[in-house]
């Protein structure tokens, strides 16, 4: 289905809610694959893994970094993070929607701070042959809380960053057009 032009390499984005924010509050960012998919030699890119990583800012400390459960949320809640490969508006997506490579979701539970993992979509895709293709120019993160956000002034900032294992792969013809007319069919 499709050679591999590159070793793998990562991309990153992050998305931040400033502290206080309201419960419910979506935030979202892109991961630009402009300079990586190419349609007229039918480059595409291959996702083999998918990481997220939820962290608090500590106001204590300028520009220290905390994976504290108690500092995510206010009370009880859950953060969702999705990363798709068409733009949702700005919405999580549900989990049969085509367009989703990844989610993740922290249950929090504030009173005893443990965080527990809920979302076990598998996103770890494996190797070439196994791995997610995309032919569309921009991937979408989109991260939701259930609950007010922790802190009291916006230096208090939760971070959700999505971390993205990927190679630029080449497709055959026939794959490319599979490829895109599944992107655009789910678009609609």
């Amino acid at each position: 289905m499709a050679t591999s032009k590159t070793g793998s390499f990562w991309l990153t984005e992050t998305v931040t809610m400033a502290g206080g924010t309201a419960a419910n509050t979506e935030v979202n960012g892109t991961v630009d694959l402009g300079a990586y998919v190419d349609v007229g030699d039918q480059q595409a890119i291959a996702i083999e893994q998918v990481d997220f990583i939820t962290q608090y800012q500590d106001p204590a400390i300028s520009d220290s970094w905390t994976s504290y459960g108690a500092s995510f949320l206010t009370a009880n809640g859950c953060i969702d993070i999705q990363l798709t490969d068409l733009n949702p508006q700005g919405l999580l997506v549900r989990a049969d929607d085509n367009t989703l490579i990844a989610s993740g979701a922290l249950n929090i539970d504030d009173a005893n701070n443990i965080v527990s993992q809920s979302d076990f979509f598998p996103d770890t895709f494996g190797k070439l042959d196994e791995s997610r293709m995309v032919v569309n120019d921009q991937l979408y993160v989109v991260a939701r809380n259930s609950g007010a956000q922790a802190g009291g002034v916006p230096a208090d900032s939760l971070a959700m960053t999505v971390r993205v294992k990927a190679r630029i792969v080449k497709l055959s013809t026939k794959d490319w057009i599979a490829i895109a007319v599944q992107s655009t069919a789910a678009d609609n």
